[in-house]
């Protein structure tokens, strides 16, 4: 039985436990400063915005609610990644941010962890005004309540990251797992945020396919080993 558990442990976490460990093995803290400046960033925006001085700014620079104009929520969307949500433990954001955020960007890269982030959290924070223009009635749709409800926090960008680097290290069965909890989420508590997550693994989940698409279309038009291409004989 063990050995059987081993198996799957190599199959599902092999790739991604290598990846990670050769890179903090052979830099350390310096592997993920995206990471740790990110966490820097959320603790700072938690220690602000619990001040009487303080929490209004934060919300002018980083809260974003439905109702807001759609401009200011698209200049607001990439700092609400960082801004904790404030009914939430903020260890918690920090615990995400840290692990999550960390196995992205040494495994993708720190650009890419970074555009996959705000891509969740885009797709949340759009979905948020689609499903509140369907309405409560439709399984996609939101009361008109939820346009006041404040939308921070990485949770969406989490979601997004763990989806796409469990895809990239074909650790399919973790993968499913965030997106079956994710369902779960909604099942059980309908809010906004459980269906924010869920429209981040969509958009996500539409950008793997899409990167599948071109790497599969990129492997047929390279030549097999043992082939040669085809020439026109050169006439004198």
């Amino acid at each position: 039985m063990s050995s059987r558990v081993q198996a799957f442990a190599h199959r599902e976490w092999g790739s991604l436990y290598t990846a990670v460990r050769t890179a903090l093995v052979a830099r350390g803290w310096r592997a993920a400063p995206m990471t740790l400046a990110a966490v820097s960033l959320t603790s700072l925006f938690q220690v602000v915005q619990n001040q009487d001085w303080g929490y209004q700014p934060v919300q002018s620079i980083g809260s974003v609610r439905a109702e807001d104009p759609l401009w200011l929520a698209l200049l607001r969307t990439p700092l609400s990644l960082f801004v904790p949500a404030l009914d939430l433990p903020v260890w918690g954001a920090l615990a995400q941010i840290l692990l999550v955020f960390g196995i992205a960007e040494i495994c993708l890269g720190r650009r890419r962890t970074l555009a996959l982030a705000y891509l969740a959290t885009l797709a949340g924070t759009l979905y948020a005004r689609v499903g509140i223009a369907l309405g409560p009635d439709g399984p996609l749709g939101l009361p008109a309540s939820d346009a006041r409800v404040v939308d921070t926090g990485p949770s969406a960008a989490v979601v997004g990251l763990a989806v796409y680097v469990c895809w990239r290290h074909r650790a399919w069965w973790t993968g499913w797992l965030v997106v079956v909890a994710m369902v779960v989420e909604v099942l059980v508590k309908n809010n906004l945020a459980g269906k924010e997550h869920l429209a981040a693994i969509a958009a996500v989940l539409v950008l793997v396919a899409v990167v599948a698409w071109r790497e599969r279309r990129q492997e047929e038009s390279e030549p097999r080993p043992g082939t040669r291409s085809w020439k026109p004989p050169i006439r004198s």
